[in-house]
């Protein structure tokens, strides 16, 4: 039996999967996704910096990089609110 929305409060949002926001859908996709190129890369490779060369696993290079670009993301938004 499919339910009409009559435009109440408990009525189903536009934005929203099942009553999931679509934006917690989209981080955890993002998230499982990274995850998996994290742990797909577990070969050592040099990094070189612009003084000196490290040996790591390019996991560890590419969580870094992640997680600097998710402070960046979280340091552009500023203090907008939704």
């Amino acid at each position: 039996m499919t339910k009409i929305s009559d435009g109440s409060p408990g009525a189903n949002k536009r934005g929203e999967i099942a009553g999931i926001p679509t934006r917690v859908i989209a981080i955890v996709v993002i998230t499982a996704l990274a995850l998996w190129f994290l742990f797909a890369n577990l070969d050592r490779v040099k990094i070189q910096f612009w003084v000196f060369t490290v040996t790591a696993p390019l996991w560890i290079a590419l969580l870094a990089t992640l997680l600097v670009g998710a402070a960046l993301g979280w340091l552009a938004k500023g203090r907008r609110t939704e």
